[in-house]
């Protein structure tokens, strides 16, 4: 990293005081400064792994929620399975750890995750409805909650349809791509279900309510976007019509949902670091991030998290279906990461909008690098060349920089 860069690192860099959560939060307040006219912050990370990415990104979650008015943590989990959780952080319903694990990702299962759960309940505790801060998952997988919505309205006000939802069983687990099918027969039918719903809303809300009928169509729309997403091929790697950019692109919507169905709505997105990007990630895929920009312009900030050194947790891909085990890995010569941990010390965050750096520093944070990510999979030993490229200024807005990774705790195993 050349000296100037170094220094301008040096001098624009704003020590992170603690990453415990509840510490007092005057070390975030030039982040807040930052995010003053920001309605969607991405807060992401280069593991699934990392308690130390989980406790930070939980003190900034009660920075912003606290100090700058945001209304809504929006996941990357499971929008089905959310939404009891949703009921749980702004009524108190239901087990957390239970719930927690329902989200249909081992990566979320985690002490950290309870502990940033319960704070939301506590904090959402004796507040009027109009001021709690919402839970919202933005993934359409894993909707077992949304096949047992459906079908347990359709048995109180269609019972004759009830054996419609049958069909769609299989989105319980299904992953994206794991059922192909040019036709996407899934798809169709998830949508007829969709339709009926709609088509008889007001009559259904005579029988029962009209927020029961709304949430059950809420369900099976739910149940169409993961349709979409298992009956699509991974022949298909790149571009809009990829399985993996039309998860990001419905990630997006959800997000613009949120964001659009109030002018006070300010969103928290947690998700990795490659679907925060403002650009593109594995084989030129749009990036949820990139959709947010798009449409937002400076109102969506991306915050990328990275780490100098340490341990994380991940699957092996020869093991998908195992459990998490401890990855290890140094900080290397040649990484972005390499070259934050030498040029200031401890942990960090760096606002990349800042105006005014020299000419050498402008080009160096406009010029591809290379970074560590890492999935929630990874394969033995080789894990440590996984790199992507990165161009700092044009990815993200800012870096929160970890000078050491520890492995997250995983919840005690639970009957989902």
């Amino acid at each position: 990293m050349p000296d100037d860069i170094a220094r301008w690192l040096t001098e624009h860099a704003s020590p992170l005081g603690s990453l415990t959560p509840g510490a007092p939060h005057q070390d975030l307040e030039p982040l807040g400064t930052t995010l003053r006219d920001v309605r969607i912050v991405g807060l992401g990370e280069s593991t699934h792994g990392t308690r130390e990415f989980f406790r930070l990104k939980h003190r900034i979650v009660e920075f912003l929620v606290r100090e700058a008015g945001f209304t809504t943590l929006a996941l990357e989990a499971s929008a089905s399975a959310a939404r009891a959780l949703d009921a749980y952080v702004r009524h108190g319903t239901g087990d957390p750890a239970r719930l927690i694990s329902r989200l249909g990702f081992w990566t979320l299962r985690t002490e950290e995750m309870l502990d940033l759960v319960e704070w939301l309940r506590a904090h959402n505790r004796g507040l009027p409805e109009g001021r709690q801060v919402r839970l919202v998952g933005i993934d359409p997988q894993r909707c077992a909650d949304s096949v047992e919505a459906v079908a347990a309205f359709l048995r109180q006000v269609a019972p004759e349809r009830a054996e419609d939802v049958s069909e769609l069983e299989v989105l319980t687990q299904a992953h994206p791509a794991s059922r192909p099918d040019p036709q996407q027969a899934l798809l169709r039918r998830a949508e007829a279900l969709a339709g009926f719903l709609e088509d008889h809303r007001e009559k259904f809300a005579q029988h029962t309510t009209a927020d029961a009928a709304d949430e059950a169509l809420e369900h099976a729309r739910i149940l169409t976007r993961a349709a979409d997403l298992v009956t699509r091929s991974l022949d298909v790697p790149s571009g809009e019509n990829s399985v993996f950019a039309v998860r990001d692109r419905y990630m997006a919507d959800a997000v613009t949902r949120l964001v659009d169905d109030s002018p006070q709505a300010r969103v928290i997105v947690w998700a990795h670091n490659g679907h925060l990007t403002k650009g593109t990630y594995g084989d030129g895929v749009p990036a949820l991030g990139s959709r947010l920009r798009e449409r937002y312009g400076d109102a969506y900030y991306a915050l990328a998290l990275l780490f100098g050194r340490g341990s994380f947790l991940a699957r092996r891909t020869n093991d998908p279906q195992g459990q998490p085990v401890r990855h290890r890995i140094g900080t290397g010569i040649r990484s972005v990461e390499a070259r934050l941990a030498a040029a200031v010390p401890g942990d960090y965050y760096a606002d990349l909008r800042t105006d005014g750096p020299s000419p050498e520093t402008a080009q160096w944070l406009r010029t591809p690098h290379m970074q560590r990510t890492f999935g929630a999979a990874v394969p033995r030993f080789v894990y440590r060349l996984h790199v992507a490229p990165l161009v700092p200024a044009e990815d993200y807005d800012g870096i929160a920089f970890v000078a050491r990774s520890t492995c997250s705790r995983p919840l005690p195993s639970l009957e989902t």
